[in-house]
C-alpha cells in the first residue's frame, strides 16, 4: 500500500466505504483539511460539506454532515452522521430541505438550536449540489 492511505467511512447505519486513496479532503468544523499518505496522526471534528477522494486519476465526492475523523497509521477513519454520494444529492432536493429547515419552529432555545443545525446542513447540501 506504498503511496496510498486507507480511507474508511462509517455512518451509524453501515460502512459506506473502505478503499485506498492517494489524497483525501475533509470538511472540518474550522475549514478543509487535506490528507496524503504518511500524514501525522490527528483527530478532527467534521463540519457539513464535501469530502473528496482522489485515487488513480479519479475523484469521488460525498456529502457529510458532521461527526469525527481520525488518521493514524495510514488509515483515515471518517465517522459522519451521514454520508451521501454526490450523485444522490440534487439541487431540487437540497432546496426543498432548506425550505423545510427554515420552516421549523424556533420559539424555544432548544428548538432554535435544532433549526439552526438543520438550516446549516441544508445550506451546505445546496452549495454541494450547485457544484455538481
Amino acid at each position: 500500500m506504498a503511496g496510498k492511505l486507507q480511507i474508511v467511512i462509517v455512518t451509524p447505519e453501515k460502512t459506506m466505504l473502505d478503499q485506498e486513496a492517494e489524497f483525501v479532503v475533509l470538511p472540518l468544523a474550522d475549514g478543509e483539511a487535506g490528507f496524503l499518505p504518511g500524514a501525522a496522526p490527528m483527530i478532527g471534528r467534521l463540519g457539513a460539506g464535501e469530502l473528496r477522494i482522489r485515487n488513480d486519476g479519479k475523484e469521488d465526492r460525498y456529502f457529510v454532515d458532521g461527526g469525527f475523523a481520525q488518521i493514524e497509521n495510514g488509515v483515515l477513519s471518517v465517522l459522519p452522521g451521514q454520508s451521501v454520494p454526490a450523485a444522490d444529492i440534487t439541487l431540487t432536493a437540497a432546496e426543498e430541505s432548506l425550505k423545510e429547515a427554515l420552516a421549523l419552529p424556533s420559539d424555544q432555545p432548544a428548538l432554535n438550536e435544532v433549526k439552526q443545525k438543520a438550516v446549516a446542513i441544508a445550506r451546505a447540501q445546496k452549495r454541494f449540489a450547485e457544484k455538481s
